[in-house]
């Protein structure tokens, strides 16, 4: 796998030994060296991203939340998600420590297409990516699954179900989709932090099999 720590560097995030948070085993024993795995959590506008990032990281997220303004009427649809009052202009990041020596950073990428031009180095040493979509709205997670799917990046894909909205099962949000039947699918709560969990081993275990050795 390859390791994302240049890759924090670049974008200023902090490195792999901080006081933010409980230390890890890896961070106090010199002799155990973590494997470094870089994530990324794609999707729509508003469709949960910053949500997931912020439920499962063991350190305080970095965010780029921005308010959003009148300027932004006529591009971001606010229709499924009318209490929306911010939204990412760069980037998510968290981390979270898994089995003890595996490390995940997470990077969340901005939803809107004026936005898209910053994909390219978010996604540079990523090792797979999780698709978040909204069954109110499936259309919007289509230009990530189009990145991933020309770019080869291993991806599962995450309906991230919200409260009040109808319930659909995982192989019908895949005939939807048109989904390859060898990519995970799966429903989750991005609130929760053990759904959110689930969905990354979900896609750890999915970049492990697509992989060559």
């Amino acid at each position: 796998m390859d390791s994302v720590v240049s890759d924090a560097a670049v974008f200023g995030v902090p490195p792999l030994v901080d006081t933010d948070g409980p230390l890890q085993p890896w961070q106090t024993d010199p002799t155990r060296a973590p494997v470094a795995t870089k994530i990324v959590v794609a999707g729509g506008f508003g469709v949960g991203k910053t949500t997931l990032v912020t439920a499962v990281s063991e350190i305080t997220p970095l965010q780029t939340e921005a308010l959003m303004t009148e300027a932004s009427e006529e591009t971001d649809d606010l229709t499924a998600t009318p209490g929306k009052l911010t939204t990412t202009v760069a980037m998510d990041f968290g981390r979270i420590t898994l089995d003890d020596d595996l490390v995940l950073y997470l990077f969340g990428t901005p939803g809107q297409q004026r936005f898209w031009f910053m994909w390219d180095d978010l996604v540079r040493g990523a090792v797979g990516a999780v698709v978040l979509a909204d069954t109110r709205r499936l259309k919007d997670c289509w230009p990530a699954l189009d990145y991933f799917e020309s770019c080869g990046l291993p991806y599962v894909v995450a309906v991230n179900h919200f409260d009040g909205t109808e319930l659909f099962e995982a192989e019908d949000v895949r005939e939807a989709l048109t989904i390859p039947a060898h990519i995970p699918v799966m429903i989750m709560d991005a609130r929760r932090r053990i759904s959110a969990i689930e969905t990354l081993l979900s896609l750890v275990g999915h970049a492990l099999d697509e992989t060559p050795e």
